[in-house]
């Protein structure tokens, strides 16, 4: 087909669509029914540790831990990755291998056992890696295909569409896991990993139809392999000059270690501190939370959207993360379904606005003449992804060590803290 060109409708359109392909992964799998599984597996054989290479690990610390590994070895590869997609020009080929290694390792969730912990716990970990990092191919293309005053725009409607698509799924998911008996309340979760990965690899053909594939026809050899760290540290030296930017950066660095670790472990949390009263109230309140957090995140999204252009990015980001202060001493003192339900819906309406604003934030400041954005955005996602790895960690040590989840909500109230004082410096223009 004809290529279509920057700012055209129907490619803004395909481009956004793979959120709703993808973030069935984000809800299903990160958010909702997977750590429900996880949890019932512990429960089902009345044990909160389990000893994996001599050591004796807590539930909740296990998951952190493999979910800060993932986010780690993300962090690694996609500068690799990223450069070589910039020399050769096949971001799309890296965006649908990491899309299709995430879809089939989801499927494969299906055989997770504490049997196989070792095994089943590699499926989750690719998974994760195949998400996230077909993100970041798929955030790179942003200011390929949309002009400047439409990327806050086009970037809302790609969170939106993800959270209305992934709430189409859960909700399929629930009435099956619904529709049967406790004992068999585990099979209908794991067929729910299977309607993940199907759902992931169909939709995304939308995508790949309309997105532009600039493959040159430039050839592969050992130097390119580690373009991708000369391109970050091309971007660390162009920062230097880029004063606006790396004071974003800094802020996005810190406040974004405790956005992702909370939009992972809340479930978890959920699931695990909550008194739910029987693992029926359990199943349903924790979706029925996670739900009402991704409603409300696609009206979050539209009014940071609108907040934005009428005040501007930067004061409406420090407002959304004195927000998140707020949220997160509120979350301290959680206890009964109610409590939880509350802090669910103030997550929802400010956790759509901030990922989405933080995107086209950092978009807005890449200088105008850049080509290489590629490289810019592989930047922006190593910072996130080693930001997520310190939260996730940190989030896991101290519940492991400390016994209590709610003493690792203290760190990233600090998080947050801090991202609010680095925001104060950067130009609010």
């Amino acid at each position: 087909m004809q290529q279509l060109q920057k700012g055209d409708s129907k490619l803004l359109n395909a481009w956004a669509f793979y959120d709703w392909a993808n973030s069935v992964y984000a809800l299903v799998i990160s958010s909702t029914i997977f750590p429900l599984y996880y949890g019932a597996l512990f429960r089902q054989k009345n044990i909160e540790e389990i000893v994996l290479f001599g050591f004796s690990i807590r539930s909740e610390a296990l998951i952190s831990y493999v979910t800060a590994l993932g986010f780690l070895i993300i962090a690694f590869i996609s500068p690799l990755l990223s450069g070589i997609a910039d020399y050769m020009g096949n971001k799309k080929f890296f965006l649908k291998l990491f899309c299709y290694v995430g879809a089939v390792s989801c499927m494969s969730l299906y055989f997770f056992s504490l049997d196989t912990v070792v095994l089943s716990l590699v499926s989750y970990l690719l998974a994760l890696i195949g998400f996230w990092g077909s993100l970041v191919f798929y955030n790179s293309y942003l200011p390929d295909i949309a002009h400047k005053e439409q990327q806050d725009k086009i970037s809302a409607k790609g969170f939106s569409l993800g959270y209305v698509g992934s709430v189409v799924l859960l909700l399929i998911c629930l009435a099956l896991v619904m529709s049967v008996e406790d004992e068999q309340k585990l099979e209908m979760m794991r067929y729910s990993f299977l309607f993940v990965g199907i759902w992931w690899l169909g939709f995304s053909q939308y995508t790949y139809y309309y997105l532009p594939n600039n493959k040159n026809t430039n050839k592969l050899h050992r130097n390119i392999v580690f373009n991708g760290f000369k391109e970050l540290r091309k971007v660390w030296y162009q920062l230097k000059e880029l004063k606006p930017l790396r004071r974003y950066l800094a802020a996005f660095f810190v406040y974004s270690m405790a956005v992702q670790t909370i939009m992972i472990i809340a479930a978890y949390f959920g699931e695990k501190e909550v008194q739910w009263g029987s693992d029926s109230k359990r199943t349903m309140g924790l979706i029925v939370s996670i739900l009402l957090i991704q409603l409300i995140a696609v009206f979050g999204a539209w009014l940071t959207s609108r907040a934005s252009a009428k005040f501007g990015n930067i004061k409406v980001l420090i407002f959304i993360n004195f927000s998140w202060i707020l949220i997160c001493t509120y979350a301290y003192f959680v206890i009964t379904p109610n409590d939880f339900y509350i802090a669910a819906a103030f997550v929802g309406l400010v956790m759509g606005g901030i990922q989405s604003l933080s995107r086209s934030t950092y978009s807005k400041f890449i200088p105008e003449n850049t080509v290489d954005t590629t490289s810019f955005f592989s930047f922006y996602d190593v910072a996130e992804k080693i930001g997520i790895v310190i939260g996730m960690f940190t989030y896991g040590y101290i519940a492991d060590v400390t016994g209590k989840i709610q003493n690792a909500i203290l760190f990233l109230i600090l998080f947050f803290v801090i991202g609010l004082l680095l925001l104060l410096r950067v130009p609010k223009k």
